[in-house]
């Protein structure tokens, strides 16, 4: 069997979700689709509409045939890091085809990759302007493109993936197709996830944007997780932890950590605290993952003891998603296990667990500890 991949975070699982499968599907004559999925948070460091299960169990009913978990330490993550913890699970699982959405998938992707090698590190030293700014200025400079769409963003990141780790995996860029990522409205039947969590947050129709399998779900959605609900514990955090402490948290740089402690003390809700400590040098997306680490106590450490050594949580599968399972598992290299042990929680597995115990300020749900595997048959 001949399977191809994709990396989804399903924030809803949507329509424009089901397009893409079908057409990743078809451009590589695939006989089954392998969908690594972030966890109970987003690449963002935002807590997701519903649960990972939820998620996973729509996507097995809209198509897709196995889900396994994006760890959160790849989930959390900068783009480049994000595709590169995901692809190196789908290399894992002998997934030699991998399909993304792309605002531009005509674009040459190997010549964009090409071109930061030449680029110049010394002009990297703004701190009046964000990373992003300073990366696309050289981009301009030597190709007259910049990247501006989250997808293109990401397919710029597989492509670098597999150029710099040699990964068998050829790629396939699907055109996007529907609203814009960033759409806060619905218009028709594909709409953005973002849209999506919006129409749900404010009781505004929804149901045609969605497969039933999500139809249900986002139904009994009474508020929309947000960082509005665990500022509390982020609060809680940076006033009680001292300096030097919040210092060594993943990311933490700059006196960053004196920035956070000193508007957490005086900002009583999340609004007034992220807008406090935002500055021209941090996009709002790092500021959110950096409170992610904070209050998961995410040290550089432990970071470092988890880079570049995957594991595989099956999340679910279909029949056909199982027989690929059986068909490849002898020669993955990595960890591969459909149930976290008591062994796995307090072990490699302990950051995802404390994430999905985070998440269950926003259902009763046990995330992880001895949950089986959703089965479609």
């Amino acid at each position: 069997m001949q399977a191809v991949g994709m990396v989804v975070e399903y924030n809803p699982f949507h329509n424009g979700h089901r397009y893409f499968l079908r057409q990743a599907r078809q451009l590589t004559d695939a006989d089954v689709t392998v969908a690594v999925m972030s966890g109970n948070f987003t690449q963002r460091g935002e807590p997701t509409i519903v649960d990972k299960w939820t998620r996973a169990r729509a996507a097995l009913e809209s198509g897709v045939d196995l889900v396994v978990e994006l760890p959160i330490f790849y989930a959390a993550q900068p783009a480049h890091r994000f595709a590169a913890g995901a692809l190196a699970i789908l290399n894992a699982l002998q997934v030699h085809q991998v399909a993304f959405g792309a605002e531009h998938p005509d674009w040459d992707f190997p010549a964009l990759v090409a071109a930061e090698r030449r680029f110049n590190q010394a002009e990297f030293d703004q701190y009046n302007v964000t990373y992003a700014t300073q990366f696309n200025q050289q981009l301009r400079a030597q190709t007259g493109r910049e990247l501006r769409d989250p997808n293109d963003i990401l397919a710029f990141a597989y492509t670098k993936a597999v150029l710099t780790r040699h990964y068998p995996i050829q790629l396939t860029a699907v055109q996007r197709r529907g609203s814009d990522y960033h759409d806060r409205e619905i218009h028709g039947q594909i709409a953005s996830a973002s849209a999506i969590r919006q129409a749900v947050a404010t009781g505004t129709d929804f149901i045609a944007t969605v497969p039933t399998a999500m139809r249900a779900a986002l139904a009994q959605v009474d508020r929309v997780p947000d960082w509005a609900d665990l500022y509390p514990i982020l609060r809680n955090q940076l006033i009680q932890a001292p300096l030097n402490y919040l210092a060594t948290t993943y990311q933490m740089a700059e006196g960053l950590e004196h920035r956070m402690k000193e508007v957490a003390q005086r900002s009583l809700t999340f609004d007034a605290f992220i807008h406090g400590v935002k500055t021209k040098r941090y996009t709002y997306a790092h500021l959110l993952r950096m409170c992610l680490y904070t209050t998961l106590q995410l040290s550089e450490d432990e970071v470092v003891a988890r880079t570049d050594q995957p594991y595989i949580h099956i999340l679910g599968f279909t029949r056909r998603g199982q027989e690929y399972l059986h068909q490849v598992k002898k020669a993955v290299p990595v960890p591969l296990f459909t149930k976290v042990s008591q062994g796995m929680r307090d072990g490699f597995y302990n950051l995802d667990y404390r994430a999905g115990k985070l998440y269950q300020n926003f259902t009763p749900v046990e995330q992880d500890l001895k949950h089986p595997p959703i089965m479609i048959r």
